[in-house]
């Protein structure tokens, strides 16, 4: 169907709060924030993210990464104090990657252990992600932000399985995460407020149409912002564009990938 006007689409808020420090967050988040943690290295603030989280999935072997990665993160902390610490609540997946010693560590801790071999038609994002949406309280899911650790980097069809995660759940706030940059899905349903972060994130942002082109979209607070532009491979697409606001909006016909770097001081 087509989108609505942007005047009678409903505005959707963005913000990556949950990477600054925890003496600077607001006290009283309305996002409800749970992690996963997949197959790739675990980016430096896994252990802030995880603290936020109410829900802490690993998919398959996302397990061994807290298990080896962890430490290494908190290195003037005991090995096993910050294994029991940073136990994941689920192990979600193909059960082909998680070593044995890995499962058995977190199963005699309690972390409950979903083999689902059986399903090869979904990747263990799509898994992880519909367990949490099925599993949090209540109908609306508003509120639930996912945060995806190891979304990004490694092989290039894993990371295009990730984005495709992203537009098999447009209505949930996903957000993929590595050390370098962040991606969220901007659904064409919506008018789109993104409050920039700059103590965490930028000024090098992108706005990309993946899927399908972009008739029009329509910016405002970036360097080069778009003016009922049409977007699509092949032609124009927005990278290494910069914010240059602490605000910006976007309009588009279309779904669209935003991404914005992370500031290594993070």
């Amino acid at each position: 169907d087509p989108p609505s006007p942007a005047g009678a689409r409903p505005a959707m808020s963005h913000s990556s709060a949950f990477l600054l420090p925890s003496s600077a967050t607001p006290a009283a988040s309305a996002d409800a924030y749970a992690v996963v943690v997949l197959n790739q290295r675990l980016p430096r603030f896994a252990p802030l993210l995880w603290d936020r989280a109410q829900v802490r999935v690993c998919a398959d072997g996302g397990a061994n990464r807290v298990f080896d990665g962890m430490p290494e993160l908190l290195p003037g902390h005991a090995r096993d104090d910050v294994r029991s610490r940073y136990k994941p609540d689920v192990i979600k997946g193909d059960m082909d990657s998680v070593r044995p010693e890995v499962k058995e560590y977190y199963s005699n801790l309690g972390t409950k252990i979903a083999d689902q071999s059986h399903d090869q038609d979904t990747t263990d994002l799509h898994k992880c992600v519909a367990f949490i949406t099925d599993n949090s309280p209540g109908s609306d899911k508003s509120n639930l932000c996912i945060l995806v650790l190891g979304a990004l980097g490694g092989r290039f069809d894993h990371e295009m399985g990730n984005i495709n995660v992203l537009h098999l759940f447009p209505n949930i706030k996903i957000v993929l995460l590595s050390d370098d940059c962040l991606i969220f899905l901007l659904p064409r349903t919506h008018t789109h407020s993104i409050h920039i972060e700059r103590s965490v994130e930028g000024p090098h942002c992108g706005l990309i149409p993946v899927g399908t082109p972009s008739t029009s979209t329509t910016t405002t607070g970036l360097r080069w912002n778009l003016d009922n532009t049409h977007m699509s491979f092949g032609g124009l697409i927005s990278t290494s564009n910069i914010v240059d606001e602490d605000q910006v909006m976007v309009t588009s016909d279309s779904d669209l990938i935003w991404t914005i770097s992370l500031r290594t001081s993070n």
